[in-house]
């Protein structure tokens, strides 16, 4: 699929009903959507009587605040990502602050109603507003590409999102930077350290992190003493 392809998906989706609230800044943010299709084989001349359900539920991970020098260590598996993060490396600097979102996609369950899928779509909404559930959408998409037509959602709900995020982030005064690096990764390495502690994290997920950030070096000692109780 080139770009063009993306776009026309991305045009012809619509979310019938967003979530209530924005993501969390300092948590996890699970919402379930309901994403509503005409059935691939639909004739494409006159609407379709028959919708297609996805339920699922996509989880939203506490973003983190990052910088192009932390992304030359992250884009694992793709084939020119080293490329990519030295362009934003040289475009912004090796220490300008973005936000790094990552999600988890759950698909739990697809049906089939002998019904048109817009009308299908708005009597979802309709029940989801009578139940008042905040974390919880319906999406109109498109069936064969209907994994793309999520990724809009997710986008538009990220893109919705980044004002709070921004306000909540800088009124802990997390928007800074420490010796190079944002205070919000200080932070979520302090974390890290005490869920070890705690028996919630494993070595090597802070190992890895502090690998990222080229910290490892200043954070030795500490992370050694782990091993030394």
């Amino acid at each position: 699929m080139d770009p063009s392809d993306i776009q026309a998906i991305a045009e012809q989706t619509t979310v019938v009903r967003a979530p209530g609230q924005p993501l969390a800044t300092f948590g996890i943010t699970t919402v379930t959507y309901h994403l509503v299709t005409a059935p691939v084989l639909a004739d494409a001349d006159r609407p379709s009587e028959e919708a297609v359900i996805r339920t699922g539920a996509v989880t939203a991970n506490r973003p983190q605040l990052v910088t192009p020098s932390y992304l030359l260590n992250l884009f694992d598996g793709f084939e020119h990502g080293v490329e990519f993060a030295r362009y934003l490396l040289t475009s912004y600097g090796p220490n300008a602050p973005g936000l790094l979102y990552t999600y988890r996609n759950e698909l739990k369950e697809t049906t089939i109603l002998s019904d048109p899928p817009d009308v299908v779509a708005q009597r979802l909404a309709d029940q989801l507003d009578r139940e008042n559930q905040v974390h919880a959408a319906v999406i109109r998409g498109v069936d064969h590409y209907w994994d793309v037509s999520l990724m809009k959602f997710i986008h538009d709900l990220t893109i919705g999102s980044l004002g709070q995020t921004l306000g909540d982030l800088g009124r802990r005064g997390l928007l800074g930077t420490d010796r190079g690096v944002p205070r919000a990764a200080r932070a979520r390495i302090d974390e890290m350290f005490a869920g070890v502690a705690a028996g919630e994290v494993e070595p090597v997920q802070l190992k890895t992190e502090l690998d990222r950030w080229g910290l490892f070096d200043e954070y030795e000692d500490r992370f050694l003493d782990i091993f030394r109780r």
